[in-house]
C-alpha cells in the first residue's frame, strides 16, 4: 500500500441487485438478490499501536480512531460503517488490532445497490485477518447488519450483507430472511441483468425508510391484538387472512402490509419460474412488484416509474422494476443478451427526452461473493 508504505492484504465484497422481494427482509420474508461485479475493496496492514487509520479513495479523506474508543451512534459519515464493524465485532469478543486501511468501492453510492454492505463485509474480512480469527459467513453478515443499525442508524434487513457474503456466479439466491437459509437458483445465460441508475439519491437512514418498517410492525401488532396472537411477522400471513384483518388496520398500514404479503408470494412464484426457465412469467412478476412498491408501499418516484414504462415498450425486455430501498436509485431489468444495445440506446434517449438527464446503465451477470487474501473458498462454495 503506497499510501502507508506497507504491503497490505486485500479483501473485497460485492454490491447487489435484488431481482424481486423488496422490503420483505426486515419482515422475515423472502427475497431473491444477486451479487453483481461491482466490488468494495479493503486493503489492510498491521500497526503496532491500538489505532485504526483508514483512507477512503472515493472520498479522498482519512479518519483515525482508537480501537478502545469506538462508541456507537451515527456520525453521518462514511466511516460509520467501518467503525461499526470494528465496534460490533470487538464487543462480541473478536480481538480488534490496530491497522492501516484503505477503502475503495466500485459500487455507486446512493443507488440502492448495497454500497454500505459491501464496505462492511470487506472491512469485516480485513479486520478478521489481522486478528487471526475466522467467523462463519452468516455471523459476518449478522455483525455487519448490526453495525449498520447501531452506527449508521439505518434499520436495514439482512439481505444486503447476506448476499455480499454468499453470492455465487451465475446464480441468484432464494433467501429465507427468517431462518437465514438460501437456495441457489441458476440465472439464464442468455439474459443480462441491466441496472439503470436514475441519479436520484436516497438515504436508507431517512425517516421515510424507517417509517415503512414501523408501519409493518404496527400492522403485525394490530393483527396480533385483534385476530391472530400467534403470528410473529407479516411473513405469517396469506393475502386472504390479511383481507380478513383489514378492518383493524389504518388504511396506510394495511397497504404497507399488503405489499409485503403479496411480495412474498411473488418471490416464491418467481423462484419456480426461474428454475423452469420461464422468463416471461418471471418478468410479469417484476412488473407486479413495481406496481405494488409504487402504489402500496409508496417508495418509488417519477424517475423510477419512467424507466419501467420505457422498458415495457422495448422488445427483448422480460421485466423491470425498481430495486433497493426506493425514493430514487435504480431499476433492474431482465433483457435478452442480443437486445441489450438497443435497450441501452432507447432508455438513454427516452429518459433524457423527458428529464434532460441521462441514466447510468450497468450490464451485469450474477457474481461471486466476498473473499480476499485469506479467501474463505470453502465457505463460499
Amino acid at each position: 500500500m503506497q499510501l502507508y508504505g506497507t504491503v497490505p492484504r486485500l479483501f473485497r465484497a460485492p454490491g447487489r441487485v435484488n431481482l424481486i422481494g423488496e422490503h420483505t427482509d426486515y419482515n422475515s420474508g423472502f427475497a431473491m438478490p444477486v451479487a453483481i461485479q461491482f466490488y468494495a475493496y479493503a486493503a489492510i496492514a498491521p500497526r503496532l499501536d491500538r489505532r485504526i487509520r483508514v483512507y477512503s479513495r472515493n472520498f479522498e479523506e482519512s479518519v483515525e480512531f482508537g480501537v478502545d474508543e469506538n462508541g456507537a451512534g451515527p456520525r453521518h459519515h462514511w466511516s460509520d460503517y467501518l467503525r461499526g464493524v470494528a465496534g460490533v465485532m470487538g464487543a462480541q469478543g473478536v480481538p480488534i488490532h490496530g491497522a492501516d486501511m484503505m477503502i475503495a468501492s466500485q459500487v455507486p453510492v446512493g443507488a440502492g445497490l448495497a454500497s454500505s454492505a459491501a464496505i462492511e463485509v470487506s472491512s469485516a474480512l480485513a479486520l478478521l485477518s489481522m486478528s487471526g480469527r475466522e467467523l462463519a459467513l452468516i455471523d459476518i453478515a449478522r455483525n455487519c447488519q448490526k453495525a449498520e443499525h447501531e452506527y449508521a442508524g439505518s434499520m436495514c434487513g439482512i439481505m444486503d450483507q447476506y448476499i455480499a457474503c454468499f453470492g455465487r456466479s451465475d446464480h441468484a439466491i432464494m433467501l429465507d430472511c427468517r431462518d437465514l437459509v438460501h437456495e441457489f437458483v441458476p440465472t439464464s445465460l442468455d439474459v443480462r441483468i441491466v441496472i439503470c441508475n436514475t441519479g436520484v439519491k436516497h438515504e436508507h437512514a431517512s425517516s421515510a425508510y424507517n417509517r415503512r418498517r414501523s408501519d409493518c410492525y404496527a400492522g403485525v401488532s394490530a393483527i396480533q391484538s385483534c385476530y391472530l396472537p400467534e403470528i410473529n411477522a407479516l411473513r405469517d400471513l396469506s393475502s386472504s387472512v390479511l383481507e380478513n384483518c383489514k378492518d383493524c388496520l389504518p388504511e396506510v398500514v394495511y397497504r404497507r402490509c399488503r405489499h409485503v404479503v403479496t411480495e412474498n408470494d411473488r418471490v416464491i412464484a418467481a423462484a419456480r419460474q426461474l428454475k423452469a426457465g420461464d422468463m416471461k412469467s418471471f418478468g410479469e412478476l417484476m412488473y407486479q412488484s413495481h406496481s405494488s412498491l409504487r402504489n402500496d408501499y409508496e417508495v418509488s418516484c417519477g424517475e423510477l416509474d419512467l424507466l419501467v414504462e420505457i422498458a415495457q415498450k422495448i422488445d427483448g425486455v422480460y421485466g423491470a422494476r425498481m430495486t433497493g430501498g426506493g425514493f430514487g436509485g435504480c431499476t433492474v431489468n431482465l433483457v435478452e443478451a442480443d437486445a441489450v444495445d438497443e435497450f441501452t440506446a432507447i432508455t438513454r434517449r427516452e429518459f433524457a427526452r423527458v428529464t434532460a438527464n441521462t441514466p447510468d446503465i450497468y450490464v451485469c451477470t450474477a457474481a461471486q461473493g466476498a473473499g480476499g487474501h485469506v479467501v474463505m473458498e470453502r465457505q463460499c462454495q
